[in-house]
């Protein structure tokens, strides 16, 4: 079984696949104002081309929050967000075809 961690303090995200990482991304997460939701989500929805700053891919976890892709990857890898997790198009792509609604999504404040 597949589940997501995104660590905050590293800005990264993680793919467990039967409790080993299989993959691991930088990500963009929410600036101190407009955190990112700590706890356990599951990918809810998923999107292909939703455009503009959410880049190439979208996917749910909670109202209002997802992991997407970005139209300015320079910032992947900082605390910048509105609370989504951006990651590099390309990333994200890669992650989309990985993952299925559903998959459990868990978010940390500590490193992994």
């Amino acid at each position: 079984m597949r589940r997501i961690v995104i660590s905050l303090a590293e800005c990264r995200l993680y793919l467990f696949e039967d409790g080993k990482i299989i993959r691991s991304y930088p990500a963009a997460v929410g600036k101190p104002v407009t955190p990112t939701p700590v706890g356990e989500f599951e990918i809810r929805h998923k999107l292909m081309n939703p455009g503009g700053p959410f880049g190439t891919r979208w996917m749910s976890f909670k109202p209002h929050y997802g992991i997407h892709g970005t139209n300015r990857p320079s910032l992947v890898g900082q605390a910048v967000s509105h609370g989504c997790i951006r990651m590099i198009n390309q990333d994200v792509e890669e992650l989309y075809l990985l993952v299925e609604v559903g998959t459990p999504v868990k978010i940390i404040e500590d490193s992994l």
